[in-house]
């Protein structure tokens, strides 16, 4: 019951924080409250009042005027190192479901002195960066978030806060950036090998013979396939790869195969239907696999199509329709 209370409070407390990628903190957004450190100074400087007055201690009375005095300074000095600071939300790159995602926050400080141990997390994930700003200069926060679904979601909300200069009041604000993340699915690990290339037909094919006529005896490349003779492996290619870690190799195509293109189609990843998820991971392991191998490829699932090319551009297209199915 408390929870269920808690979380619509929440939820009504962020409603009323309309989303944006920049926010000003003023004294309308930040809030102030004491800590666990500083409520027990409290408790602590009311004793040491107690005992002042009973005993009629002047030692006493100073000692404790000045600690409260402190205290107030704290508090003013406290909530100023958050009060007028400027945040922006860097636009957030595409990310893999299941690995950590980075959120990039830029500050500025348009004061003529430091801000000091400022903090920021994702709300209510406890894990915190911390930084510096410099007088009247910027710093880059980077926040961890994992998401766990693929799709596109909204960037979750952020919690701001210091507690400098003595630790007894926390200073808060939370803000609602409107960006969005793009998450891509988890490709499977142990992917099978690439599906056979699939026949041209019609004006494709025709084109097809014309350039593999122009162009000669080999035209392109494909994966590498078992028996394939030594002198048609691209030896740069797989130079690159062996450098970049991977153990794939691509062959020359030849004009019989020119005449095929790779489709990577949902039906054809020997999953079945009910299991979607397992479908679309095999489909990006295929996809990070054929780019690797820089063959030109295609991509069909749930109804979208992503034509035959290749490059970086591509990639991410492909990934993306995986995302969005």
């Amino acid at each position: 019951m408390a929870g269920a209370l808690r979380s619509r409070i929440d939820g009504w407390f962020l409603s009323r924080r309309a989303p944006s990628d920049t926010l000003e903190l003023t004294q309308r957004n930040v809030y102030i409250v004491p800590t666990r450190a500083g409520w027990t100074l409290a408790a602590t400087l009311l004793v040491l009042l107690i005992a002042s007055i009973n005993y009629q201690l002047n030692l006493g009375y100073l000692l404790t005027f000045l600690l409260a005095g402190s205290v107030a300074v704290g508090m003013h000095v406290c909530h100023g190192t958050l009060r007028g600071l400027a945040m922006h939300m860097v636009a957030p790159e595409a990310h893999y479901a299941g690995a950590a995602a980075v959120f990039r926050v830029v500050l500025h400080n348009t004061r003529r002195s430091v801000r000091y141990g400022i903090g920021m997390a994702v709300r209510g994930s406890g894990q915190w960066a911390w930084t510096d700003v410099p007088a009247e200069g910027t710093s880059t926060v980077e926040i961890a978030f994992k998401p766990e679904r693929r799709g596109l979601h909204p960037v979750p909300p952020l919690t701001a806060e210091t507690r400098f200069p003595l630790g007894t009041f926390r200073v808060w604000t939370v803000w609602r950036p409107a960006a969005q993340m793009l998450v891509y699915p988890t490709p499977e690990a142990h992917p099978p090998p690439l599906p056979p290339g699939e026949p041209l037909t019609g004006a494709a094919a025709v084109s097809a013979a014309q350039r593999s006529h122009s162009a000669g005896e080999y035209d392109g490349v494909r994966a590498y396939r078992r028996g394939d003779p030594l002198k048609l492996v691209v030896w740069k290619k797989a130079a690159r790869a062996q450098a970049a870690g991977s153990e794939d190799l691509v062959s020359r195509d030849t004009q019989q195969t020119q005449r095929e293109e790779l489709w990577l189609d949902a039906q054809h990843t020997g999953v079945t239907a009910t299991e979607t998820e397992a479908r679309i991971s095999r489909l990006c392991a295929w996809v990070l696999m054929a780019d690797r191998l820089g063959v030109d490829y295609g991509v069909r699932v749930a109804g979208r199509v992503v034509k035959p090319s290749q490059g970086e551009a591509h990639r991410r297209a492909c990934l993306e329709a995986l995302a969005l199915c």
